[in-house]
């Protein structure tokens, strides 16, 4: 192995190098989600791989896409994603000219923080003073690589079972769970016997009543869906939500990419979810640019769907992580394999935070 002779200075520079072309790429990634089916495809894929944050699941992507499109990979879609460590410690090593997908990894470090949000980084063996408390922290980001599973050859993986669902079918229980949440949110939930009684909508919340209506008449797939989108209003929208009430045409896009996320999830299809032009949307938010509008509507939404997720006990989608680094329990029977959570569906349901564009906080 080559020692690596660069000093610091250089490996810094370097590093910095390497983020700046890759927060360029993750621009160009986000400027191209044009259409709204554009943007249903990126949240179905961000649903696939629901581990990762919305900025490194478009990078993969992204660069999986190019991949394909030169040869180097036999399909269009990456299906399980990990780091060279983990696929050797999977008994599979990287084959010979594969080149990572890059993405953006946290850099943790030991800060003293105090009582009113500020910190301090803390040095080697420095403890914290009075009024202050030692915590690990996100401080920087670095470039670091990941492998789809088809850049690889060695011990074969588990088969990884997805649920089948008839056309206008609901998964079993997921109704229930959904129902559950909001419930849980103070909210009564209603039954309505067509769109006329609620305003020709499929479903309506009402926050000063505190209720969720949704139509009686439609297939279980559609119900599901449309309670899945009022559930997003409920987690990611109030009256004291000055974005929900100025901007309500994207509190329409976060509760419908709420849905999305949660269906696609859990097998559904979501070829009927209608998102707006991306192009009109993002560029409603005064003082914001479209991407940065595009980035922070990812996040709350990947955000709050990953809670509500996590409440459900409901057969999932396997996640693109190999199965030795998943946290995840296995469900016995036809949906054997399947990622099951078991989550407190009865506890509050803590609204999601905006998120930093470009940096999502720890994790990849």
């Amino acid at each position: 192995m080559r020692n690596d002779t660069r000093s610091l200075e250089q490996k810094i520079a370097d590093r910095e190098t390497k983020l700046d072309a890759l927060r360029e790429q993750l621009t160009s990634a986000v400027e191209q989600l044009v259409t709204g089916d554009d943007w249903r495809r990126a949240i179905e894929f961000a649903a696939r791989f629901r581990s990762r944050l919305f900025n490194n699941s478009l990078l993969i992507w992204a660069q999986h896409a190019a991949a394909h499109e030169t040869g180097r990979v036999p399909d269009p879609y990456p299906t399980r994603v990990a780091g060279f460590k983990q696929w050797k410690a999977l008994g599979r090593s990287v084959d010979k000219g594969q080149a990572g997908y890059q993405i953006l990894a946290p850099v943790t470090a030991r800060v003293a923080v105090t009582e009113d949000g500020s910190w301090r980084r803390l040095s080697k063996g420095e403890k914290p003073e009075p009024g202050e408390t030692a915590k690990n922290r996100m401080v920087q980001v670095r470039p670091a690589y990941v492998w789809d599973v088809s850049q690889t050859s060695g011990e074969p993986l588990p088969a990884q079972p997805a649920p089948t669902l008839l056309q206008g079918e609901a998964p079993s229980g997921l109704w229930d769970g959904l129902a559950l949440q909001v419930r849980a949110a103070g909210f009564t939930l209603h039954e309505a016997p067509d769109a006329a009684s609620i305003g020709s909508a499929n479903g309506v919340t009402h926050w000063l009543k505190r209720t969720v209506h949704v139509r009686a008449d439609m297939d279980p797939a559609a119900r599901v869906k449309t309670l899945a989108h009022e559930l997003g209003h409920v987690i990611l929208h109030d009256r004291d939500n000055d974005d929900a009430v100025v901007h309500r045409g994207i509190a329409e896009v976060e509760a419908e990419s709420f849905a999305l996320m949660v269906a696609a999830s859990h097998g559904m299809n979501t070829e009927q979810y209608t998102v707006p032009y991306v192009a009109t949307w993002a560029s409603r938010v005064p003082g914001q640019d479209p991407v940065t509008t595009i980035q922070k509507t990812a996040t709350r939404v990947r955000t709050a769907a990953l809670q509500a997720l996590e409440r459900l006990e409901t057969p999932q989608i396997p996640d693109g992580e190999p199965p030795s680094s998943s946290n995840s329990t296995v469900v016995a029977g036809p949906q054997a394999g399947l990622r099951q959570t078991t989550g407190a569906a009865h506890s509050a349901l803590p609204r999601p935070a905006q998120g930093t564009p470009g940096v999502e906080g720890p994790g990849l």
